[in-house]
């Protein structure tokens, strides 16, 4: 596979990629076309600019998917400010906190949320303000220069403050490249956006989307049958999901008509097992299934080709364009083919680093190893991989997230992932919690399926897992708690175990 154009451009330059009268967008409002897209950015460009502030200031925005929310990426990178956009499920105690950490000079939200927060310094335009200022007098495209900082994306977790993760114009350009090329996205697609627009991977639905020249449904979204039904009024070909998301998908009443619509599925965010995959290719059977691994402080790292999905269903893949993807030792040094080591991600899409935290920086990005093509600033991402001699990865775990138990070294995710093929098991979380004698127990979190499963569990686990990998303890529950972008989380549940 070839990469696509290297060259970045200014991020406000998507709203360009279109044919003008080509659908860009639809909201509940009714679509925008890709003409009406360049208007509409140029004119909330000026609009912020008129408010007063100048360049480099921090524009936040605190929105469910309006039509606001999708064009200021573009509206915010076009006035030479940095866009800091905010969860939707976020609550007072983070919103203040990103506010402040942020130094948010204005903050584009409903009056509804303005009341639940202290906005500090931080003045508040309301959201039919930005909508009236749509179809003013516009901004032409920007001549940023594509290392500027564009946009501050907040990690979300249940323990310690969210941390701001620096992106340029580039790192977001590139990634609308890299990922609208390897989906193969083309004008004809049309991409039903349901994650958060906070949150790389679903800020991304709209960026790729637009590089393509497709359009775009932003979706809020209160059950999967809400997700079927959008699938079919906006006859989506592309929707991209979380595991979590997919176990609730796949529970849903698919008409055989609108199944046929989707032509591919995305996947990152949490590792998809054997069993998920199978469901999701039974139920979508002329699907491509697309699995995906990333980090915000990095964007996106590998992809699998759809072809080897049925052959390799847990490999994450191969380096997307524009990144580099080593395997390496403590000391840098790349590790030999099936050698777990550290994943450390080189290239283009790395970030800036973290917001005013020079501490925490300097812990994940550091100079790439000597192996590295590009050289410079890398992440190490502490997260544990391996790589086989055709250069497929597959992901292990975070080396703080292995489990220790009897002087054995256990990953997680392969307790999940048999637990899961039990058949009894809709999505699970295995945790290292302390113990004298084990040094750390194996607790295994599950929503299960009908009633009288933990006897078949059992039998199951006996059946497939050695038996230093047997749960000491399993915890039953309705359903199992997520972060405000979709994922398990996984920080709330070690709190809660003491893990």
């Amino acid at each position: 596979m070839t990469n696509p154009n290297p060259v970045p451009r200014p991020l406000d330059h998507l709203a360009l990629m279109g044919e003008p009268n080509a659908c860009a967008l639809t909201t509940r409002d009714g679509p925008v076309s890709y003409a009406a897209l360049e208007s509409h950015v140029g004119a909330l460009a000026a609009a912020l600019l008129d408010a007063g502030l100048a360049a480099g200031d921090r524009v936040a925005s605190w929105l469910p998917k309006t039509i606001e929310a999708c064009i200021l990426p573009l509206a915010v990178a076009r006035a030479g400010l940095v866009h800091v956009p905010l969860n939707p499920a976020l609550k007072k105690a983070q919103v203040d906190h990103i506010l402040a950490d942020s130094g948010a000079r204005l903050l584009v939200t409903q009056p509804s949320r303005a009341a639940l927060i202290d906005a500090g310094r931080c003045r508040v335009m309301d959201e039919q303000a930005a909508r009236s200022a749509l179809n003013g007098k516009g901004m032409l495209p920007s001549a940023a220069d594509p290392d500027a900082l564009a946009a501050i994306l907040y990690t979300s977790g249940s323990t310690g403050k969210p941390k701001g993760v620096m992106l340029s114009h580039a790192n977001l350009w590139l990634g609308a490249a890299s990922v609208a090329h390897y989906l193969g996205l083309t004008p004809a697609d049309r991409v039903l956006a349901v994650l958060p627009l906070s949150f790389d991977y679903g800020q991304n639905q709209l960026l790729s989307a637009w590089h393509s020249g497709a359009s775009v449904t932003p979706l809020d979204y209160l059950s999967a049958r809400d997700v079927v039904k959008a699938v079919r009024e906006s006859e989506a070909t592309t929707l991209a999901g979380v595991p979590p998301l997919w176990v609730q998908v796949l529970d849903a009443d698919w008409p055989e008509d609108v199944v046929g619509h989707l032509k591919r599925l995305t996947n990152s965010g949490g590792a998809m097992t054997s069993g998920l995959i199978t469901r999701m290719r039974t139920k979508f059977p002329a699907a491509q299934i697309v699995p995906m691994y990333g980090l915000t402080e990095a964007f996106r790292s590998t992809w699998l080709d759809p072809a080897l999905v049925e052959s390799h269903p847990t490999s994450i893949g191969k380096a997307i364009p524009f990144a580099e993807i080593l395997i390496v030792r403590p000391d840098g040094s790349l590790c030999d083919d099936d050698e777990p080591g550290e994943l450390v991600h080189c290239g283009p899409l790395v970030a800036q680093g973290y917001w005013q935290d020079e501490e925490r920086t300097a812990q994940r990005f550091r100079p790439a190893p000597e192996a590295s093509t590009y050289g410079g600033m890398a992440v190490w991402s502490g997260d544990k991989a391996r790589r086989n001699a055709q250069g497929l990865h597959w992901f292990i775990g975070r080396d703080d997230e292995m489990i220790k138990c009897s002087g054995n070294r256990i990953s997680p995710t392969e307790i999940e992932e048999v637990a899961e093929a039990s058949g009894v098991v809709r999505e699970s979380v295995a945790l290292g919690v302390p113990d004298e004698r084990l040094g750390q127990a194996i607790v295994l979190v599950a929503a299960g399926k009908g009633d009288d499963v933990h006897a078949l569990l059992q039998a199951h686990f006996r059946k497939e897992l050695p038996a230093f990998m047997q749960p000491q303890r399993i915890v039953w529950r309705d359903a199992l708690p997520r972060n405000p972008n979709g994922k398990l989380d996984r920080s709330a549940l070690r709190q809660e175990f003491g893990a």
